[in-house]
């Protein structure tokens, strides 16, 4: 995300201000809490964290719930300091109007209960236990927000604990791919590869559903571009190939060349339009301009993949927005469907011929030449690597009969032989099994692409669904 696209994070306590004058540095030592929270939310630097401070009664609620909706919060992070009063809460989120988690977090994993009643003062003791009685609003705060019909999410634990770090951590990931996908430009180039049924969409129910902007590029507009590409600029995206790329010997000059200045025409019509993510599909007649276009865009689709702008083939939309979500998170996000079973070694092979992301890639990543695209006219250049070895994730970005829902698993790519073909291809194995794997995936009925990435992130994801009111199914 760039400065202008930064998370706006609202965060807020709540307490109650009979408290104060009773138990004496116990809002001060609230409030120190509620700073350690906002430290781990401003932690990556990619947010503005709008703290709003205690509020402890109904006006202040008011007040705060003004300064989030003046500033534009895109969520809300309700931090339980004490027992408070429910209509110091709803204020804040019926003005504000985003989605909200509610942090139910402890100073401590446990009260120190030798030294809490050593204390001998009970009004002292009091105090000491206000400060750990974060789980006695929860109900209350549940209950007017189920009544209210306000959508909430929950978060459990305590300060210190790496497991409540890290969910804040990746509630904040989400939040943040949320905002992308809200703010993404995905533009369509092409038409679908004719009979792909599954591939077919619904552009509507794509925007309505995660927001953001389809632009439909005409092929023209890539050749017009292309035309006006200067032997400079082409030198200069050679240079760049031989920097991202292990280029075969075997690619000739003619190709190169070719592909550099398709490359360099792209850079220009990603920037002309603003695109953050592209989904295409193109033949050409035969020995037509557009089919020499078409067919020298894998290497700079392959760059362009690499710099956060996910481009799908086969004009898959809903795999162009998987890959965009993964790459949102840090994962990557590489084309992919079904090549084969290995029995022997209980893997499934994913790949796809095409442009791959080449940020993570097991080794080199090979700029090959191609003598057919199969189930495409021409040749050409073409990518081919491996993801990297270690924990991946799965994702599509689905549509069936009732609406559309993601579909994810958690797997690893593993070593071993892979088709030297000319394709992005993996090994990986699922803690179900190949067997088990490949039936429960396709009982979902996800299109045959997916996006891979890198790591374990369904979690993220599923805060992703649960933000978007998307639902998300985990096959493993």
């Amino acid at each position: 995300m760039t400065g202008q696209e930064k998370l706006n994070v609202g965060l807020f306590g709540i307490g109650l201000d009979t408290y104060w004058p009773q138990f004496s540095g116990l809002k001060e030592r609230l409030e120190g809490y509620q700073r350690e929270i906002g430290g781990i939310i401003n932690e990556s630097g990619a947010v503005n964290l709008i703290d709003g401070g205690l509020v402890d009664n109904p006006v202040r609620a008011r007040s705060v719930g003004v300064l989030f909706k003046q500033k534009q919060v895109d969520i809300l992070f309700l931090y339980i300091s004490t027992y408070a009063l429910s209509s110091t809460v709803l204020p804040v989120a019926q003005i504000t109007g985003v989605p909200i988690l509610v942090l139910n977090i402890q100073p401590a994993s446990a009260i120190d209960y030798d030294s809490f009643n050593r204390l001998g003062d009970r009004g002292v003791m009091t105090g000491e236990w206000l400060a750990h009685c974060q789980a006695c609003s929860v109900p209350e705060i549940a209950n007017v927000f189920n009544r209210a019909g306000i959508e909430y999410r929950m978060l459990t634990g305590y300060l210190g604990e790496n497991r409540t770090e890290e969910d804040l951590r990746a509630w904040v990931r989400a939040a943040a791919a949320v905002k992308t996908m809200r703010f993404n430009r995905l533009g369509i180039m092409g038409h679908y590869y004719a009979g792909m049924l599954d591939v077919y969409t619904d552009l509507t129910r794509q925007v309505a559903t995660l927001g953001g902007h389809i632009e439909l590029v005409e092929i023209d507009e890539l050749a017009s571009i292309r035309e006006g590409v200067s032997e400079k600029e082409v030198a200069a995206k050679v240079e760049e190939f031989q920097q991202f790329f292990t280029v075969s010997s075997e690619c000739s000059d003619t190709e190169i060349l070719r592909a550099a200045k398709t490359s360099v025409a792209l850079d220009r019509l990603v920037e002309r339009r603003n695109l953050g993510s592209l989904a295409y599909y193109y033949e050409g007649i035969r020995g037509s301009a557009h089919e020499d276009i078409i067919t020298s865009v894998i290497a700079g689709n392959t760059l362009l993949i690499g710099r956060h702008v996910p481009v799908a083939g086969e004009c898959e939309v809903k795999n162009a927005q998987a890959m965009k979500i993964m790459d949102s998170l840090g994962a990557g996000g590489s084309f992919s469907e079904f090549y084969t079973m290995d029995f022997d070694d209980d893997i499934v092979m994913l790949g796809h011929d095409g442009p791959g992301h080449f940020e993570i890639a097991e080794g080199d990543v090979g700029l090959v030449p191609l003598p057919v695209y199969h189930g495409k006219p021409g040749n050409g250049l073409s990518i081919q690597m491996t993801v990297k070895h270690g924990p991946v994730t799965l994702l599509s970005f689905c549509e069936g009969s009732e609406g559309v829902f993601f579909l994810v698993a958690e797997g690893e790519s593993v070593p071993g032989p892979v088709l030297n073909i000319g394709n992005t291809n993996s090994r990986y194995r699922f803690d179900i099994g190949a067997r088990s794997f490949i039936e429960r995936w396709s009982r979902f009925g996800p299109s045959h692409h997916c996006a891979i990435g890198v790591g374990h992130v369904a979690s993220d994801i599923k805060k992703i669904g649960s933000l978007m009111s998307i639902a998300c199914h985990q096959v493993c």
